[in-house]
């Protein structure tokens, strides 16, 4: 049964699923690391102070050193956690919103922010409380330009000129004619002279990963993947009117369906059994008859948002007097219990085997003649007894199971997905990538960083760095130099030393505070400041304060 949501914004309808238990087990593993890094445990130095020049040196060759073993590192490749309810931006159009987003100083508040912005006017806290991953929602808003700048066909114009869009890879052309899906994807380049005759024959046009051809959509996302903690990423949908471009499916994602244009009649469709309930891969294309009748029956107008988790079936068609521009913002893909389990099993099993002399007891002798798909059937007392060891040893495996490693693992995935995060006005002005060095008047100018003790600084982002573990040495993984290119590049890492993995945790954990260089917890000055030029360098931290070169040294 819907119910609806009244204020100055317009309404949501909301609609029940169906009614299954799809909370994770309450009883808490026994959590087990499967290698613990040991760490000496050092006092802050608080009281260490050196001069501009005293040492400089010893802190470079360290710092070379460091900047070495990460260059060797990286030539060796070739539902999200609610927190307290924040405030909406005030903002209502996205340039605005935007605007106010670069005074947040928190990127993980600027994710909650824009996240509320976006689904607004439902409250966020009871869509990740009722809605998330259980029902569709449809917010009506009756104001066309709520998301204007976020995309538009002009731009996807322009695009189409200027960036090489190659069909298959970045566009693909499809119809959904009399119940037969089809793509017309001609090899190639996506060229408008090519691309606008099949939008005027009555194709659609999906344009994908726009957020590596579009500043703005790159923004938007790299902001929210912070919201979600796993990758928040996107297509763009033209259709022309009277038109639909795809045969009812579901998805392995959950889907924000954003109109920026025109409008589109949509029908949502439940899960037609519980095996289809949050699934973990996307369905083939369904006909008509298999998929029943519609939960939820909506037209989207500009400025309209539709939400439906994986699992939902779902078609959209165009009517016959506007075209369709929408986004589909989408996350949570391979993000379930059952894609962590998957790493924590086959690692607990390997560690179980090596500590625990039970599970590497033998098989009983002539165990194939009472078990397996042609025995299933038997009553065989030994049938009972194996299969009760069977389940005995897997009772045993959570007390081996790595289950921070395997989060660890999860996390890597997640760093190789994520944007590399687009900086504001300010981070530009004191990260590496805003540094004075120059060439002008035929000679370079301000080379170098100018970073002490006293220097104050961050991470860049709340999650653009962490500590992961292999087994055998600690790295640190970082988004920084992603592309905004899906998987372009290998995933960017390097070694940390073992004396410096407090320094590196203090630095993470001391987010959104400006800590000083003094204050890292490392056995020397020169330590300190040679990691804080690393870190500086890769672009993972920034200052409080644009930072200068250091006074040049005039000899007399």
């Amino acid at each position: 049964m819907a119910f609806e949501l009244e204020d100055s914004a317009g309404f949501v309808q909301s609609y029940k699923s169906l009614q299954l238990d799809l909370s994770p087990p309450v009883k808490k593993p026994f959590q087990r690391v499967q290698v613990e890094v040991k760490k000496k445990k050092k006092k802050v130095n608080g009281s260490a102070a050196v001069s501009v020049n005293q040492s400089r040196a010893k802190r470079k060759k360290i710092r070379n050193k460091l900047l070495k073993a990460a260059h060797k590192e990286e030539s060796k490749k070739a539902g999200p956690e609610i927190t307290q309810e924040e405030e909406s931006v005030t903002g209502e159009s996205l340039d605005a919103v935007m605007t106010e987003l670069t005074k947040v100083n928190n990127s993980r508040e600027r994710a909650s922010k824009l996240f509320h912005w976006l689904i607004k006017p439902v409250p966020a806290k009871s869509f990740f409380r009722e809605t998330w991953e259980k029902k569709p929602v449809f917010v009506q808003r009756k104001n066309p330009d709520y998301y204007k700048g976020l995309f538009s066909t002009a731009e996807f114009d322009r695009i189409l000129r200027e960036e090489n869009i190659q069909y298959g890879v970045n566009l693909d052309i499809t119809s959904y004619v009399n119940g037969k899906r089809e793509t017309h994807n001609p090899p190639g380049r996506a060229l408008p002279f090519t691309v606008w005759d099949f939008y005027e024959s009555g194709c659609s046009v999906r344009l994908l990963n726009p957020q590596a051809f579009s500043s703005t959509v790159w923004n938007v996302l790299s902001i929210l993947q912070e919201q979600f903690g796993s990758m928040a990423g996107a297509n763009v949908y033209l259709t022309p009117p009277g038109t639909q471009g795809f045969a009812p499916h579901y998805d392995d994602i959950e889907a924000f369906v954003v109109q920026l244009e025109g409008k589109k009649h949509w029908r949502v469709y439940s899960p037609r059994s519980e095996d289809e309930v949050l699934p973990v891969l996307s369905s083939p294309n369904f006909d008509q008859a298999e998929i029943g009748k519609p939960i939820l029956d909506v037209v989207l107008e500009a400025g309209d948002l539709l939400f439906f988790p994986r699992g939902f079936i779902h078609q959209g068609i165009c009517l016959p007097d506007a075209h369709s521009l929408h986004i589909t913002i989408s996350s949570y893909q391979k993000n379930s219990w059952g894609d962590l389990l998957q790493k924590v099993i086959p690692a607990a099993l390997e560690v179980a085997m090596e500590e625990d002399v039970e599970f590497r007891r033998g098989l009983p002798l002539g165990y194939l003649t009472y078990m397996g798909v042609q025995n299933s059937d038997k009553e065989d007392k030994r049938r009972v007894k194996f299969l009760s060891r069977i389940e005995n040893l897997m009772k045993r495996l959570p007390n081996y199971a790595p289950v921070d490693a395997a989060v660890d693992q999860k996390a890597r995935e997640f760093f190789h997905d994520c944007l590399p995060p687009v900086l504001t006005p300010d981070e530009l002005a004191t990260s590496v990538q805003g540094a004075p060095s120059r060439w002008e008047d035929s000679e370079v100018k301000d080379v170098g960083v100018h970073i002490t003790t006293q220097t104050q600084i961050r991470m860049l982002r709340a999650g653009c760095a962490r500590l992961c573990s292999d087994g055998d040495a600690v790295h640190l993984c970082y988004t920084t130099d992603n592309s905004r290119v899906y998987h372009k590049e290998e995933l960017k890492s390097f070694e940390i030393q073992t004396e410096l993995t407090d320094a590196v945790e203090f630095l993470i954990h001391s987010y959104p505070n400006f800590v000083t260089v003094e204050s890292l917890p490392c056995d020397s000055v020169q330590e300190k400041i040679a990691l804080a030029e690393l870190f500086f360098e890769k672009g993972i931290i920034h200052t409080a304060e644009p930072l200068q070169a250091p006074p040049t040294v005039q000899s007399h």
